[in-house]
């Protein structure tokens, strides 16, 4: 998230955080598709992490963005952290480690993703390339310890810092040594989100499993094939995981927000300054926890727009909602990831489709299949049936909406192309992750330096 949101409507009571959701529900005609990623910096002469500052750093990245797309600044205590279009269209950010994000514009279709995303891509090589730096494409830092990595002067980010540790022993591998591809997608009404959150968490680790690129920590392998998933078993269980209460068959906003409401705040935003808020729940702040603590300490629609952007489910509800179970990777994948849930979400027979595909998983069955992923990719299973055979299932139904959706090109083709990697692992039968571990066994020699050649942007 590049900027945290500035709202001072007050807030009276609980209905109206179930209201603002509800607010985002948009006519098919608006739905939009937002695509976010991120890659990690690196010197191209050693492989090693890029600093905040220096000549060579990553505030030198952000200046000269600046300088060359004219986007408006973010400053965090005097800190250049990240840059925004103007009209809103689109956003640099920094993720705790200097992880490079681009937080894109609600487009179209796929086609406009990926030339957004090439357009980016261009853009910052050509600032960072005569720096000697460039940007690796995977889900986990492959090389670097924790130690190793530089840490950004984003206030939030020391916040979290701090917290991490006191509830679950990944948090700081989570914040500073992963990257991860997410695509923002619409619901037209309460209903339409529900559908849509359901059959999104049901089939999230599918997505993992399909994009499983992080099988090295620190040189070596580490056992998995998405380290990043499974960080994420053990980051901060009070806000993030498979949520049970989205499987009720009559599940909606509010029932989201009861659980928000109890899960503890990170920080509160007064006049640019970041307080630390970690010690109670949005609840608590609205039942005059914070009055007394710091300024204007009555809780408004900001803080709770904020608050919202703290909570990491596999699914995250907003005004829209967040596909978060996918790993950074390549070029391709950037295109890829929205093309898959854009084939699944955005068509009424590919949607029904999905539905009748996962009506009847339990929540039990979906964590099952969620803790395995991280370790087995596509041998994990459901019932009798392995990930491998739910994603062919489940790529026949993304291509369906895509072709339904029928957004052609300038040179006429649709958006179904954009699924050509995911198919190429579901043909295969191994994910990426094991397909770089087998280079690391024989072309490779034993070593990661080659996957900053080969997986670099």
């Amino acid at each position: 998230m590049a900027r945290d949101t500035t709202d001072e409507t007050p807030i009276s009571g609980t209905e109206e955080l179930a209201v603002y959701l509800a607010q985002g529900s948009k006519p098919e005609s608006a739905w939009r598709i937002g695509t976010e990623h991120e890659k990690f910096p690196f010197y191209t002469e050693d492989n090693s992490p890029v600093p905040y500052d220096g000549p060579r750093g990553i505030r030198a990245i952000l200046e000269g963005m600046q300088s060359k797309l004219g986007w408006e600044p973010i400053i965090d205590e005097g800190n250049i952290i990240g840059l925004v279009e103007p009209t809103g269209q689109g956003a640099i950010s920094l993720e705790p480690g200097g992880q490079f994000e681009l937080s894109g514009a609600p487009l179209l279709s796929i086609h406009q993703t990926c030339r957004e995303s090439n357009a980016h891509l261009a853009q910052v090589r050509e600032i960072a390339e005569p720096l000697g730096i460039r940007f690796l494409g995977l889900g986990g830092s492959p090389k670097w310890t924790l130690a190793e990595t530089p840490r950004m002067p984003k206030s939030r980010y020391n916040i979290m810092s701090n917290y991490m540790p006191k509830v679950g022993k990944d948090g700081l591998n989570m914040m500073y040594r992963t990257c991860t591809i997410q695509v923002n997608l619409d619901f037209s009404s309460e209903t339409d989100m529900r559908r849509k959150m359901q059959v999104s968490v049901k089939l999230q680790s599918i997505a993992t499993a399909l994009f499983a690129m992080s099988p090295f920590t620190e040189g070596r392998p580490n056992g998995l094939l998405s380290w990043r998933s499974n960080i994420w078993r053990d980051t901060d269980n009070n806000r993030s995981g498979v949520l049970p209460f989205i499987f009720n068959e009559n599940f909606g906003f509010a029932d989201y927000v009861e659980w928000a409401l109890d899960v503890p705040m990170y920080f509160v935003m007064r006049h640019g300054r970041y307080h630390d808020c970690t010690h109670v729940t949005f609840r608590q702040f609205m039942n005059g926890a914070l009055k007394d603590d710091i300024p204007e300490g009555t809780p408004n629609m900001g803080d709770w727009a904020n608050h919202l952007s703290t909570l990491f489910p596999e699914v995250r509800l907003k005004r829209f909602l967040e596909m978060r179970g996918a790993d950074g990777g390549p070029w391709r994948r950037i295109c890829a990831l929205p093309a898959f849930w854009v084939g699944l979400l955005y068509d009424a027979e590919a949607l029904s489709a999905a539905e009748a595909l996962t009506r009847d998983w339990t929540y039990r069955e979906v964590q099952a299949l969620r803790d395995e992923v991280p370790a087995k990719g596509l041998r994990a299973a459901l019932r009798n049936r392995t990930a491998h055979d739910i994603a062919r299932d489940v790529l026949a139904i993304s291509r369906l909406g895509l072709t339904n959706r029928a957004r052609l090109n300038s040179e006429g083709f649709d958006e179904t192309h954009y699924l050509a990697s995911l198919e190429e692992v579901v043909a295969r039968g191994t994910t990426s992750a094991e397909q770089m571990l087998s280079q690391y066994n024989t072309a490779w020699g034993s070593s990661v330096e080659p996957a900053f050649l080969e997986y670099a942007y």
